[in-house]
């Protein structure tokens, strides 16, 4: 294995994948971004490409390139990071079509927001070369990035995604012992789960509950508020992960949030949420 990453690959074009590839290209790396869906490759492109013209990184476009083929989006890569939807049995899959095509050297990690890697890494041979980089968008806003190893990943492995991350300018927050959630996803699903019982149970509105939370924070944004940019079909996902892991019927999410998904209203990204923003982003 080098000692260093040049070339990242992502697998997985959609809300985070074109994110995590935009902040790599940013900071001089070579970016392969692949999806099997051509619209999702072209909106990807059309997001970086933007991304770097406003940030004055316009020769930084020649280093990004696009593929609907994994075979050649992986043929040289560094480090290959999985980006597809919160579903176990997909990232297992596209964990093995990336171990039987990229190089030997390369590292694999995926970009799950609640799987420990240990429970992907059955899929690959390269069980010492596997990572957990957990990013939580919009990346430039929220600089960080969990980082968990597999059962078997090396120490190398480990420096080098963890140097990565620094070289991207985020922050690696190291997760010492293997956990659901990580470091500070499984804060959030705290934060979540009594939300949504807040605003399920009719205890109080979600825009009060949005509005404490602005308040007692300083932030922005309140939980709600936040699950709508997320995309509600992840949070469902990713809760629904803690509920399968857990057996407690507390962590199950509400039926109600499950209707909404299957209603389509998943949030900004197609108009309407919790909230109702009008038209498909």
């Amino acid at each position: 294995m080098g000692e260093e990453i040049k070339k990242v690959g992502i697998v997985g074009a959609g809300f985070t994948g074109k994110q995590i590839a935009a902040q790599a290209a940013l900071n001089n790396f070579i970016i392969k971004v692949y999806d099997f869906d051509p619209k999702c490759v072209e909106d990807a492109n059309k997001y970086i490409s933007g991304v770097l013209k406003r940030k004055n990184k316009l020769d930084a476009i020649k280093n990004v390139s696009y593929y609907s083929d994994l075979s050649e989006a992986l043929e040289d890569v560094d480090l290959v990071i999985e980006a597809v939807p919160e579903n176990l049995e997909l990232k297992k899959e596209v964990f093995s079509q990336i171990d039987n095509i990229a190089p030997a050297h390369t590292i694999i990690a995926t970009n799950s927001s609640s799987y420990p890697v240990s429970k992907i890494e059955s899929a690959v041979k390269r069980k010492d070369k596997v990572l957990n980089l957990h990013f939580y968008p919009p990346i430039p806003t929220r600089p960080m990035v969990d980082i968990m190893r597999g059962s078997q990943t090396n120490d190398e492995t480990f420096e080098v995604g963890k140097k990565w991350i620094e070289d991207i300018k985020c922050e690696p927050l190291v997760v010492k012992k293997e956990c659901l959630g990580f470091v500070f996803n499984r804060v959030w699903h705290a934060v979540k789960k009594e939300c949504l019982k807040i605003w399920d149970g009719g205890y109080a509105d979600k825009e009060t509950v949005d509005t404490a939370w602005k308040i007692f924070t300083g932030m922005k944004m309140g939980p709600f508020l936040t699950m709508d940019g997320v995309g509600l079909d992840v949070i469902y996902s990713v809760e629904m992960s803690y509920y399968n892991e857990s057996g407690d019927p507390r962590d199950k999410p509400p039926d109600t949030l499950k209707e909404m998904v299957e209603n389509g209203d998943l949030g900004l990204k197609t108009g309407k949420g919790f909230y109702n923003w009008g038209r498909k982003k």
